[in-house]
């Protein structure tokens, strides 16, 4: 008799299957849909990981290790990535109000080094950005906004550590040491702290995780700040998430006035609100952010105040308090018809872990994710929570998840507001010739801007119209320059090659001129 989870999780895939490929372990590139038509792989994909600095749960694996050796696991990090097919890195660059940075408003992070406030020997940010940019992949520096340590005691901060600047601007709460969201000073310094790193580095995305204020009672004793401010507001409670909001909203115009270019994006905890607190909310019974967390995160999406988001949604399909696939259909309609991309947190953390429930122990789960998630237009992607796991690869469920959805490479997601923008210039396909590996590939930038990447395109034949809107005849994305050379072991005589170039915000070209293999 088959347990009730694993008869909704039947009963969540055949509701999907309209719209996706039929078994889970055929190449999903050429396996029919329920309807017959072929799965299109999609030119556009979110493929990120998160890399977690704080309590040295990534990078670095612990406090002390010489700058060589800290460069020498980020290395290890970004190859991963590129190993696993992904196109993106979310690395946590300010877990507890440090830095990871020579900032001029916090001190360098103990994660770091074992001491807050001393010098590496190195710029651990600037070194990630280039060596993620050296393998193609977009940078998204991750940002805790308030968290100040995960201890009580301030006197343990660096002395000139702004906690122990301006005592008032922090509390305890948990066994852990918060800014306070309610002071408008606290808000707008920690906006410049992390905009510093914006604006001083050459990433892709400036990313919040899911912390704000750190629970929905008045044991986080903000009482003082609330009857300063909080006149006009009806409870605690809707202060509060003003307050978040306004944290929400700001960082979003900053961004964009300091540079347009760099997306914006949150990853909540993954219910908004269980229906039953709100006809709005999702089928579940699980923590609510809009309650727990002060974090109306729907109605982030719905004002257009982020560029994506990426929902944490930690759970197997079927699981009762929240269905994972209850959740990708509630959050698809919250997207739908915005601004707002839609990517999915995965829990890489929780496949095959023994303390796990039993749907945890089947390597397709997570591939059944994304299965599902085909079914579901809205949803461009998905980002993996964490780097340890998608490398320990516990039960081959990351294997698995790879081997049947990321058959093609892919290009990361255009944010909705820069689709508009100019293209970069169209390049130009030198050669495609036979060699001893294959055929190699010479493509040539053209214009004055270098393209972040080109995208390698293969047909048997002459390509027909609409042949470069997915990745069905996509077969490498290579990192960009004014020129570069690439060998395709499977290249052949009579292929036909084209080249796209791509720009910082995965913007493409038209493609180049043809090339027929001789």
């Amino acid at each position: 008799m088959p347990s009730r989870r694993t008869v909704l999780k039947g009963l969540a895939l055949a509701a999907a299957a309209s719209a996706v490929p039929l078994p889970a372990y055929a190449d999903p590139t050429t396996s029919p849909t329920a309807d017959g038509a072929a799965y299109v792989p999609p030119l556009h994909q979110m493929r990120g990981m998160w890399i977690a600095s704080v309590a040295n749960i990534n990078w670095p694996s612990k406090q002390g290790l010489s700058a060589d050796e800290q460069k020498a696991e980020f290395i290890a990090w970004v190859d991963l990535a590129v190993q696993r097919k992904l196109n993106s890195v979310f690395v946590q660059i300010r877990p507890t109000a440090d830095a990871f940075w020579p900032s001029p408003f916090e001190p360098w992070s103990h994660w770091l080094t074992g001491v807050q406030g001393q010098d590496p020997g190195y710029d651990p940010l600037g070194f990630a950005v280039a060596e993620a940019h050296k393998r193609g992949l977009a940078f998204h520096a991750w940002f805790n906004p308030y968290r100040v340590s995960m201890q009580t005691d301030p006197s343990k901060l660096h002395p000139d550590h702004p906690g122990r600047k301006h005592p008032e601007w922090i509390l305890p709460f948990g066994g852990k040491l918060y800014y306070n969201p309610g002071l408008p000073e606290v808000r707008k310094f920690c906006q410049d702290a992390m905009l510093d790193a914006l604006t001083r580095y050459d990433i892709d995305g400036l990313h919040f995780d899911d912390y704000f204020y750190p629970t929905n009672t008045t044991a986080f004793d903000d009482s003082a700040a609330f009857a300063q401010y909080g006149a006009g507001f009806p409870d605690l409670a809707t202060w509060r998430r003003h307050n978040v909001d306004l944290m929400v909203s700001e960082m979003q115009q900053r961004v964009r006035e300091a540079k347009p270019e760099v997306a914006w994006g949150i990853s909540p905890s993954g219910i908004w609100r269980n229906k039953a607190s709100d006809p709005l909310g999702s089928d579940t019974s699980g923590g609510q952010s809009y309650d727990g967390l002060h974090a109306d995160t729907r109605g982030w999406v719905k004002k257009g105040w982020l560029d994506y988001i990426a929902p944490q949604l930690y759970w197997y399909m079927g699981q009762p308090p929240a269905d994972y696939s209850k959740l990708v259909p509630w959050w698809s309609d919250v997207a739908n018809g915005t601004n707002t991309l839609l990517w999915i947190g995965q829990a890489a953390y929780k496949a095959g872990d023994p303390a796990q429930a039993a749907d945890w122990q089947d390597p397709a789960e997570l591939s059944d994710h994304l299965t599902l998630n085909r079914a579901h237009p809205q949803v461009s992607g998905d980002i993996w929570y964490n780097a340890n796991d998608v490398r320990v690869d516990r039960i081959g469920s990351i294997s698995t998840a790879v081997n049947n959805h990321y058959t093609r490479p892919a290009l990361a997601p255009v944010v909705p507001r820069l689709a508009g923008g100019e293209p970069p210039r169209r390049p130009v396909l030198a050669y495609a010739l036979r060699r001893s590996g294959g055929v190699e590939v010479r493509a040539v930038a053209t214009g004055r801007d270098e393209p972040f990447l080109f995208a390698i395109f293969r047909f048997s034949g002459r390509p027909g119209q609409g042949a470069f809107d997915n990745a069905s005849n996509l077969v490498a994305v290579v990192p960009g320059d004014r020129q570069v050379r690439w060998v395709d072991p499977e290249g052949k005589r009579g292929d036909h090659y084209h080249v796209v170039a791509v720009d910082r915000v995965n913007r493409t070209s038209k493609p180049s001129n043809g090339f027929v293999v001789i």
